[in-house]
């Protein structure tokens, strides 16, 4: 009985003691922390930074001021980031259009993701959804496929920015569903969303946080999205795989360290950022923000970019788009 409640109790302390290093970092987190957001105030990057900035701070004590460095796609906050020193407490937000598609299309973007940045932590991922306006006679992917291929000359895909990840996507729901669909780039969600309302584009492919509240007031129709399975945005909405057509796709929000950064610091940012992300309360505040939190070990950040750069790069690269 005694040797049972032994191996019980050693059992429990090791636990305790694993539970204890994920919840706090091997240091206390000092200083003034840094977050670099490439884009305004207001949008879903500055939202996400500026919500576990806050986290960070009550949990932590830390102090943590939030820079938007805006222009250039968001990759002046990247060439930032890879000035900075070893003395420098600094992270930055990125996005696929920083990491992933920017140094596939341009020529010189001013930094390596590769060589100058360390990712820390993934705190978001985020959907696609595709949508018509009301002039579209379809109900259903398999609606819209169908109409489309009937009327090639209408096989138009209207997507917020050129080079952007929707723009991507739209090319993969092409290429699987056997269409030959053009590809019209716009300066932003809101004016393509106006023109799919208006019925100057047929189709809009966009992500959920921009289509959803459009969609739930009824001027226009999601169809399908892109998660693996129901976005937390659109309950209501069949995925890809559900509506007929194997595809899945996401985008993400994660920080990134200087490659000038201490290991140990990058580690301790980690696993603060990681633990705050497990915090029911602060994803609920991202969900309201339309956001989908996630909270993933720096190792499971690395995985999943890599696995992301893989699924993309090729798409990126066949679709010859350069800037």
């Amino acid at each position: 009985m005694k040797r049972h409640f032994k191996h019980a109790l050693r059992f429990l302390l090791a636990l305790m003691v694993g539970l204890a290093s994920f919840a706090a970092p091997a240091q206390k987190l000092e200083g003034t922390l840094r977050l670099l957001v490439g884009y305004a105030p207001g949008g879903a990057s500055d939202r996400a930074a500026r919500l576990v900035g806050d986290a960070l701070q009550k949990r932590y004590g830390v102090t943590v001021i939030v820079e938007n460095r805006t222009g250039a796609g968001g990759r002046l906050a990247a060439q930032q980031l890879k000035l900075a020193t070893v003395a420098d407490n600094v992270l930055m937000l990125g996005n696929p259009a920083v990491i992933t598609v920017a140094p596939l299309v341009f020529k010189d973007v001013g930094y390596d993701p590769e060589a100058d940045f360390v990712p820390v932590s993934q705190v978001t991922s985020y959907e696609f959804g595709v949508a018509i306006g009301p002039q579209v006679p379809a109900s259903t992917l398999s609606d819209l496929l169908a109409w489309l291929a009937a009327n090639p000359q209408k096989a138009f895909f209207g997507v917020p920015a050129t080079g952007s990840l929707p723009h991507f996507f739209a090319l993969m729901i092409g290429e699987r569903a056997g269409l030959k669909a053009d590809v019209v780039g716009y300066k932003g969600s809101a004016p393509l969303a106006t023109d799919l309302i208006g019925g100057q584009i047929p189709v809009a492919v966009d992500t959920l946080d921009s289509l959803m509240p459009l969609h739930d007031g009824g001027k226009l129709k999601v169809l399908a999205t892109s998660g693996r399975s129901r976005s937390l945005l659109a309950k209501d909405v069949p995925t890809f795989s559900e509506a007929g057509v194997d595809l899945v796709a996401s985008g993400w929000n994660t920080f990134f360290a200087p490659r000038s950064m201490p290991a140990d610091k990058v580690r301790d940012y980690a696993i603060a950022i990681q633990s705050v992300m497990a915090d029911p309360a602060l994803r609920k505040q991202f969900v309201a923000s339309s956001m989908d939190p996630v909270s993933a070990s720096q190792e499971q950040t690395i995985g999943m970019l890599k696995a992301y750069r893989a699924q993309w790069e090729p798409v990126i690269k066949r679709s010859g788009f350069q800037e």
